[in-house]
């Protein structure tokens, strides 16, 4: 399946809901959002409520939907699971959640120290039990490590089928310690003997045959100077190294860092191209490696120029795997 990624860090919430709106018209199969307090930028200039958003999104049609978010640091689980459970009530069968560690960039909102990956790992794989057993319908009392902690919770709107609840990772490490419990794994494109590293790794840790799921960072315009110019202007900050990025808490600091950015560095990491058939060629060797799913998200402002030819000169032509039952939302 191919999914437009829905980037509320560039674009206002009411345009970007048209843009997923058209998106879903155009034939992607499904959305995808971000979920951000803060954009990458100033430059991105937008940061809406994705939860909100999400429900306008399903308000206006039944599309398969997911996000990824941090359930751990400016929410609690308990949150977390409600807002889903409400979503799938919108669209049953057809939502999913990936849970990562966070950035500070928006967990840091709320003033607490910022803490180590391993303390954020242990958070959030108390968080994922917290989400799973409210969704199953218990009463969760809960005292987790590092600070999870919940009190007689229990949802009553809840899905009536089980949400997929996948793990977000960058590297194989996390990618190895997410395949024992998520239900799946997203990650996000990079050259391909790095990708093919993080899914061995989450095969290796107990994933083989859970679904994949892939962001595709790809910058398409009308030619190869406006593509590259397009995503320097906005996402050359987004591809700093974890190391270099998870202690920063605005977009200021991103901003700077993101200046020593080379475009070989940004073209490694995003698809720069005027040409469908180079994407074609990139996102059907996404497929082949075992990805069931594509959300493309085109890194530049020229959003509507994207959906409308890859609608008619990429999607059509990719050959998509068999969608599993595990991976139906």
């Amino acid at each position: 399946m191919i999914g437009f990624h829905a980037s509320h860090e560039q674009f206002a919430p009411a345009s970007l809901l048209a843009l997923a709106g058209r998106a879903v018209d155009s034939g992607f199969g499904a959305v995808m959002c971000s979920d951000h307090f803060h954009p990458w930028s100033r430059r991105q200039g937008q940061s809406g409520q994705a939860w909100a958003w999400a429900g306008a999104l399903l308000g206006q049609v039944p599309v398969s939907l997911g996000m990824v978010t941090c359930p751990s640091g400016r929410y609690h689980p308990a949150v977390v699971a409600q807002a889903v459970a409400t979503l799938e009530q919108f669209a049953p069968t057809l939502v999913w959640l990936a849970v990562g560690s966070g950035e500070a960039l928006n967990e840091a909102i709320t003033g607490q120290p910022w803490p180590s990956k391993a303390i954020r790992n242990a958070r959030l794989r108390a968080s994922a039990e917290v989400i799973r057993r409210l969704w199953a319908g218990d009463k969760v009392c809960f005292d987790g490590e590092e600070g999870v902690h919940v009190r007689e919770a229990r949802l009553y709107s809840r899905p009536a089928t089980p949400i997929p609840l996948l793990g977000a990772a960058l590297t194989p490490e996390t990618a190895h310690w997410l395949g024992g419990w998520a239900d799946g794994l997203i990650t996000t494109s990079m050259p391909m003997d790095e990708l093919r590293a993080v899914v061995r790794a989450f095969e290796a840790g107990g994933g083989a045959g859970k679904p994949l799921y892939l962001q595709v960072k790809l910058s398409y315009a009308r030619s190869y100077d406006a593509a590259l110019a397009g995503a320097r202007e906005q996402w050359r900050q987004n591809v700093l190294s974890a190391e270099q990025s998870e202690q920063l808490s605005q977009p200021e600091a991103y901003e700077q860092l993101g200046q020593q950015v080379s475009d070989e560095r940004l073209t490694e990491r995003v698809i720069v191209s005027h040409d469908p058939g180079v994407h074609r060629e990139a996102l059907q060797g996404y497929l082949d490696m075992g990805f069931q799913r594509l959300y493309l998200h085109n890194v530049n402002l020229e959003q509507e120029r994207f959906i409308d030819d890859f609608a008619t000169q990429v999607l059509p032509a990719l050959q998509l795997p068999p969608l599993s039952t595990s991976s139906q939302a």
